[in-house]
């Protein structure tokens, strides 16, 4: 998005934000990913901003330390009376907005702007501001103190001088362009595996989700190339137990909730440590998911996708093509973070081998393996160097995304017993067909609890199965009244 003069002012912060317990005041959804120095959250408020800052840092990491902090929004923010309101188009209101191709510049050009903008209207309107909520409701807001993000930021820094905020615009449900996950490992490269990493959107969910299975993956990384060669120092140590490519899911889950789709089981076969990244990915996406799957968060970023594949079918034939297009989009995400955790896995190897020989006599250990500290590990080429090496896995997931089962097949003895009613005589043996199609579905939904969404896939199923039995003449006649609006499927 572009047009700040144009652009409504919309409240962050909405009733019903906070999804998760123990809430810190002013910071929506913050939690610590289990496992890790990671962190995720809404946008805070100014306050919420110093709360979270001290909740990180606790009795023992130093405020002065380095604090990393990543804000996934693409759209801009400014702070008025301390709380945070942002810029949306006046036709994407609401708690999701996919807002286009928004860089890093892009970005925090469009807060400049939108804070200048802001000033005006207050300026212009006796010291008040028009806002609205999520939910379209007008608010009228009495501008006592404004500020951009940016100096907020400077702000926290006389406090909290080691912090470091970076901006790396992603969408919302597609995963985030090559060069996001590059910005994200400059910004990580150089940090120690202590170093506190924040990751925020608007609410904290599927935005701040994503970059955290990112940041995860990194510190995974930084684990595994710093401390392989140290720990096999260590008599009795298990060297498996501490490979972080051998989680293991439940093996009697759903095959889609565990991420077996179509593409990714190709990617897994044709990708160097397929399996490994596979494994590693699903092993952090579940830390960072719901408690279910042993995370703290509200959104699991995998079986999310099978939940939505499961709703499809119950949906009407406008909701169905939206949701088909988010459910092909978190398949894209969840491919490209599977690669990335393929990146890292090689990063990992290059990294022991591209130790200076600066410090090769400090990091050598006896066994003529490095420690390397977590710190002064380099990533030897960028991920869309590596995208560029294997540039057939772009043209796999393109063309793999929508390799799912978008309807239930009907069982080929039913199909063949209806085709041969419809062919003898159609009309005489209607009663027969529809009778045979409902008992048909009773069978084939038989797994769906009962309720509206079964008895809707049932009529959608039914109503397809007579569209694909009709002859000839009446097909093109409702059809024809369909396409008119004269009559719905």
């Amino acid at each position: 998005m572009g047009d700040m003069a144009n652009a409504a002012c919309m409240a962050d912060h909405f009733d019903k934000n906070q999804k998760l317990p123990d809430p810190i005041p002013g910071c929506p959804n913050f939690r610590r990913v289990p496992g890790y120095k990671v962190y995720c959250c809404g946008q805070p408020t100014i306050a919420g901003f110093e709360a979270v800052l001290n909740k990180v840092c606790g009795d023992i990491y130093p405020k002065d330390g380095k604090i990393i902090w990543l804000n996934v929004r693409q759209e801009p923010d400014v702070y008025v009376n301390g709380e945070p309101i942002c810029a949306r188009p006046p036709n994407k209101i609401g708690e999701y907005a996919e807002l286009g191709n928004v860089t890093r510049d892009v970005a925090k050009a469009n807060e400049v702007e939108f804070l200048e903008v802001c000033e005006k209207r207050a300026e212009e309107n006796g010291g008040k501001i028009k806002a609205v909520d999520i939910n379209k409701k007008e608010l009228t807001l009495e501008v006592k103190e404004i500020k951009s993000l940016s100096q907020v930021i400077e702000s926290m820094k006389e406090k909290f001088p080691g912090l470091v905020h970076m901006r790396v615009p992603i969408c919302n449900s597609a995963a985030p362009l090559e060069t996001d996950f590059d910005v994200i490992c400059n910004t990580l490269v150089g940090s120690s595996v202590n170093t506190p990493i924040i990751v925020n959107d608007q609410v904290g969910l599927s935005r701040a989700t994503t970059a955290c299975v990112a940041v995860c993956l990194f510190k995974e990384f930084q684990l595994s190339a710093s401390y392989e060669g140290l720990v096999e120092t260590v008599p009795g140590v298990n060297l498996e137990l501490l490979k972080m490519d051998t989680y293991k899911m439940n093996p009697e889950k759903d095959p889609l909730f565990r991420g077996e789709f179509e593409v990714v089981k190709e990617l897994v076969a044709s990708m160097k440590n397929g399996v490994a990244a596979k494994n590693v990915c699903d092993k952090v996406i579940d830390k960072n998911g719901t408690p279910k799957t042993g995370g703290t968060g509200i959104k699991q970023l995998r079986e999310n996708i099978a939940e939505s594949k499961l709703s499809y079918e119950i949906m009407d034939d406008a909701a169905q093509a939206f949701l088909k297009s988010k459910i092909m989009d978190n398949i894209h995400k969840y491919y490209f973070l599977i690669v990335f955790a393929g990146y890292m896995l090689e990063a990992t190897d290059l990294a022991r081998d591209a130790v200076s020989d600066e410090i090769k006599a400090e990091v050598t250990l006896k066994s003529g393996k490095y420690a390397i500290p977590a710190n002064q590990l380099k990533l030897v080429k960028t991920f869309v160097q590596f995208m560029e090496e294997n540039s057939s896995l772009k043209g796999l997931i393109d063309s793999g995304k929508g390799n799912l089962q978008w309807e239930r097949d009907i069982p080929q003895a039913a199909l063949a017993n209806l085709e041969d009613l419809a062919a003898k005589d159609f009309k005489g043996n209607m009663g027969k067909i529809i009778h045979d199609i409902y008992q048909t579905a009773h069978v084939m939904f038989g797994d769906m609890p009962q309720g509206d969404h079964k008895k809707r896939a049932k009529y959608r199923f039914a109503s397809k199965t007579l569209m694909r039995l009709l002859p000839a003449n009446l097909k093109s006649e409702i059809e024809s009244l369909i396409e008119t609006n004269k009559m719905t499927l």
